[in-house]
């Protein structure tokens, strides 16, 4: 109730609990994807579960990024297996600390 201020008498922020990144970390160190996830949330308030999942799906997608790095992993395995098919067409020879080779130190 706004004219109360329950939730701060009895303690706990209900809008807080319901946003995931919003949450409580350790050290107080925030979240990594706060503002993804309320761009979101502030997208599909009021429209309803079927038009927010049509409407406010570029929201989701960058917010599940965010989370997960599904996108990054998938780049980053293609650049792998490209700089592998090189060497293995001769085409590349990766620098030496790239191979674990390190400069003799003094």
């Amino acid at each position: 109730l706004p004219f109360w201020d329950l939730q701060r008498q009895l303690g706990f922020d209900v809008d807080r609990w319901l946003v995931r990144q919003s949450m409580r970390r350790s050290y107080g160190i925030a979240g990594s994807c706060p503002a993804f996830e309320r761009e979101w949330i502030e997208c599909g308030h009021g429209l309803g579960q079927t038009r927010a999942r049509r409407e406010c799906q570029p929201e989701y997608e960058d917010f599940m990024e965010c989370m997960h790095r599904t996108k990054l992993a998938m780049r980053l395995k293609t650049i792998l297996a490209q700089r592998d098919k090189l060497i293995k067409e001769g085409k590349y020879t990766p620098p030496d600390y790239h191979k674990g080779k390190e400069e003799p130190r003094p």
